[in-house]
């Protein structure tokens, strides 16, 4: 069974995760640092962010999963992926310190996504759903 919802989210974190990577090395090259942050607290505030996204996603793709397997994802559940994507970018954004906004703005979009899969994965195996 194809999900195209997942397909699709999945890769977009797979290219989120790319991006978070090159930020570090971008950095760690134009500072000198092979290993670790250095010291340096912008090369450790963006490899937190990456551990932060990689922390976040994967449970998050799982649960799209199998509310797309259970035939429950409906037509929100691809904008809602897409808009926790967004908001995994507004984070690490938000890491750097440059817009202090986007870590609250990426936090909040995170559980609020969280919440609803967890009340549609609820209502789903309680066939209210």
């Amino acid at each position: 069974m194809l999900l195209p919802t997942t397909l699709c989210l999945t890769a977009a974190a797979l290219v989120i995760n790319f991006w978070l990577g090159m930020r570090i090395a971008g950095l760690r090259q134009a500072k000198g640092i092979s290993v670790g942050d250095g010291g340096d607290e912008l090369i450790g505030r963006r490899m937190r962010a990456q551990l932060n996204f990689v922390e976040q996603v994967p449970l998050t793709l799982l649960m799209i999963g199998l509310l797309e397997v259970a035939g429950k994802g409906g037509a929100w559940l691809a904008p809602a992926g897409g808009v926790f994507m967004l908001g995994r970018i507004a984070h690490a954004i938000g890491m750097d310190g440059s817009f202090k906004l986007g870590r609250p703005i990426g936090m909040f979009l995170g559980l609020f996504l969280h919440i609803a899969l967890v009340v549609v994965a609820i209502m789903a195996a309680l066939g209210r759903y």
